[in-house]
């Protein structure tokens, strides 16, 4: 029981923080969206941000290769109660940073250098002014493909140590930056100071993140001791598939890019809204319970403690899917007015909400196994595997460009984000069946909680669909339109409770109890 409180703690706490992160790159995006739209400027900007992302997000951020890495190698290395690193480990975490500082370097003076080239690669359809911007975008960007790696590497340690809050809360500082710097300079017309403040925002978090591994007890210092180093090489080896599964993931993204630029203006930056509302609720949730999860995991893993590994799949799973299913369903059926009252304003018009909803509901097909997907890649991460799910996702490019071709005269901007679920459920699928050779989940438990929940989300929704039709209101008025959306939200989700206790989801009972036992201190006191 204070295994699990303490995982919830963990949980709340990251949460609370993610949410704040969240909620602040919500409105940056609401920023963005009201002074650039959908449009030319726009979507040079995203089509741009799409290489320094692969190192501040994917590669760097939380979740990424370099931050799994490092704390899949150092959680089995350190004792977070101590007050200092062994002077092993220092140098260890020195020598990872020292390689991460040349490989991301180089790296980012051939991004700058051959900027145009690479956006010309990218962008389908001839648009000149297009690609002149965004390699524009590009150059200005590209300090942040050097400080990624460095960042990831700090998150890891801080993860390692239990210090979940800075590393959960440093991107807000991004956020801040863009959208003081783009109030600031309003008449921007070719969204450069969307580049700058990016660049400027990814120093920031590089910044703040310095002084708390200094506080660790880690000392900088160069160390270029890659040879006959078996520890380093146990980070590269986590670290090179981990890297070129994501990068493989950021294919995925190319690959969209590429179809999404054949369509009109504005498609690929409605993509990336959709993909940004998408990760408010579901990566908040993977967050909160995947980032504890993960050393924990790692540990179990390492004394051989397989059944307490099934007993945090299942739980941290099962409340995943708990919370995702209701967004899911909240997401198909409210989209089109979530969108309007998040974005519609300034520049940002009623068709660029339209398709900005269109491919969010498609999208909305991938949380399930969005969340089961990325909860096995951290075993197989703890189990020091990560060549399976690069290998896995590397199987499944094919599959993305062949589905994309099939639906994309047929569904337009939809086909991308539809195409990228059933992606999803690919990769979640066969990286499933592939555990079982390490370890028995026992997945009859996963679906037998997982279709209840659905069973209850259907009959919840279907009831709530049916008040959403009849209750019909002016849609120009704000204030009306966010009180229809909200209420509607909040009545479905309690008939979903409901609905899951009367099936004897175990998730509601427990929750149930723990509201009961809060009122009860509260009314004592």
């Amino acid at each position: 029981m204070s295994k699990e409180t303490s995982l919830l703690k963990a949980a709340w706490l990251i949460a609370f923080v993610t949410i704040i992160s969240k909620f602040v790159g919500f409105l940056r995006d609401v920023f963005i969206a009201k002074y650039y739209g959908a449009g030319v400027i726009s979507d040079a900007y995203f089509y741009a941000y799409q290489i320094p992302s692969l190192a501040i997000i994917l590669m760097g951020g939380v979740g990424g290769p370099f931050h799994s890495a490092t704390v899949s190698v150092f959680a089995k290395l350190v004792n977070p109660e101590d007050k200092y690193p062994p002077e092993k480990v220092n140098k260890l975490f020195n020598t990872f940073l020292t390689a991460s500082f040349i490989f991301f370097a180089i790296f980012s003076v051939i991004i700058f250098i051959y900027s145009d080239t690479v956006m010309n690669f990218i962008i389908h359809g001839n648009n000149a002014e297009l690609v002149y911007l965004a390699g524009k975008h590009l150059r200005i960007m590209t300090p942040v493909i050097l400080i990624g790696g460095i960042i990831g590497i700090y998150y890891g340690l801080l993860i390692t140590y239990r210090c979940f809050l800075l590393p959960n809360i440093s991107p807000v500082l991004m956020s801040l930056s863009i959208i003081a710097i783009i109030a600031l300079n309003s008449n921007d017309k070719y969204g450069i100071s969307l580049a700058v403040a990016t660049s400027i925002g990814a120093l920031l978090q590089f910044v703040v993140q310095f002084p708390a591994v200094r506080k660790l007890g880690f000392k900088i210092k160069p160390n270029l001791n890659f040879k006959n180093n078996p520890e380093f090489k146990n980070l590269i080896e986590l670290v090179f598939p981990a890297a070129l599964s994501s990068t493989i993931g950021q294919i995925y993204v190319y690959v969209d890019m590429f179809f999404a630029s054949q369509l009109e203006a504005g498609a690929w930056t409605a993509i990336g809204y959709a993909n940004r509302v998408f990760q408010f609720p579901v990566g908040i949730l993977v967050t909160a319970f995947l980032v504890p999860l993960f050393p924990i995991f790692s540990k179990l893993v390492g004394e051989k403690n397989y059944e307490d590994v099934k007993y945090y799949f299942h739980k941290g799973v099962g409340l995943l899917n708990f919370a995702a299913i209701p967004i899911m369903f909240g997401i198909i059926m409210l989209a089109y007015d979530a969108v309007t009252l998040i974005f519609q304003r300034g520049e940002f018009d009623s068709e660029a909400t339209y398709m900005v909803s269109q491919a969010l509901i498609f999208l909305s097909f991938a949380i399930i196994p969005y969340v089961f997907r990325d909860s096995i890649t951290r075993i197989f991460y703890a189990f020091n595997d990560s060549k399976t799910p690069f290998l896995v996702a590397f199987s499944s490019i094919v599959l993305k460009f062949i589905l994309n071709s099939l639906f994309i005269n047929k569904l337009g901007i939809a086909a991308i984000t539809l195409s990228t679920s059933l992606v999803t459920l690919f990769n979640a699928t066969f990286l499933g069946l592939i555990l079982m050779k390490k370890i028995n989940l026992e997945y009859k438990i996963y679906f037998k909680n997982l279709f209840k929940m659905l069973f209850s989300a259907i009959l919840a929704f279907s009831l709530s669909l049916i008040l959403y039709h009849f209750w019909a209101i002016n849609s120009s008025n704000w204030f009306m339109l966010a009180f229809k959306t909200f209420s509607i939200f909040i009545i479905s989700m309690l008939l979903y409770v409901v609905f899951a206790s009367l099936f004897k989801i175990e998730y509601v009972g427990e929750l149930l109890e723990r509201i009961k036992n809060y009122i009860r201190r509260k009314f004592r006191c």
